[in-house]
């Protein structure tokens, strides 16, 4: 089924997906929150097909992460900066590098983030802005929001159902 002959989800992640969900994206998504922003600097960076490469930038461009700006006229010339909506993507990105870290890096660690003035290496976890609580299984669980339809309804009534045979 193409993503056209999908019907619309209310779920999030889905949501998310539909927009960022493929591994270019995520990688020029990364490479932008790096610095990189010129055509050529992705390319080298990614080792992408220029035609892969241009369809993702303008995908990334039509669904507001990043901005197409001129800085040459003659000939003219693009770079892609991120908005502040692919700004606020880098806690995503951020939450796959330390996964990656965690349990991909058998090597050991490649790349990691680094607190600038004492170059101690980051532990990334997420937690709730207001009460600072970890966000875990032992505090949170998925819920339906105002707006949830059947879909969501019914992924959270199998939720409960399952966890009350547990």
């Amino acid at each position: 089924m193409s993503k056209s002959e999908r019907p619309p989800t209310q779920c999030p992640v889905a949501r998310t997906l539909e927009r960022v969900g493929d591994v270019w994206t995520f990688l020029i998504l990364r490479d932008a929150s790096h610095g990189l922003g010129r055509f050529d600097q992705f390319e080298k960076s990614l080792g992408v097909a220029p035609n892969i490469l241009t369809k993702r930038l303008a995908a990334l461009v039509e669904n507001g992460l990043l901005e197409k700006r001129a800085y040459s006229a003659r000939p003219p010339r693009y770079e892609y900066v991120l908005t502040d909506l692919g700004r606020d993507f880098g806690g995503v990105l951020t939450a796959m590098l330390a996964f990656g870290n965690r349990h991909f890096a058998v090597e050991g660690i490649a790349g990691q983030l680094v607190d600038r003035e004492t170059g101690r290496a980051a532990e990334p976890v997420l937690v709730d802005r207001v009460s600072g609580k970890p966000i875990t299984p032992e505090h949170f669980t998925y819920a339906a929001g105002p707006a949830a339809g059947a879909e969501v309804l019914d992924r959270v009534a199998f939720m409960a159902a399952r966890a009350s045979q547990a």
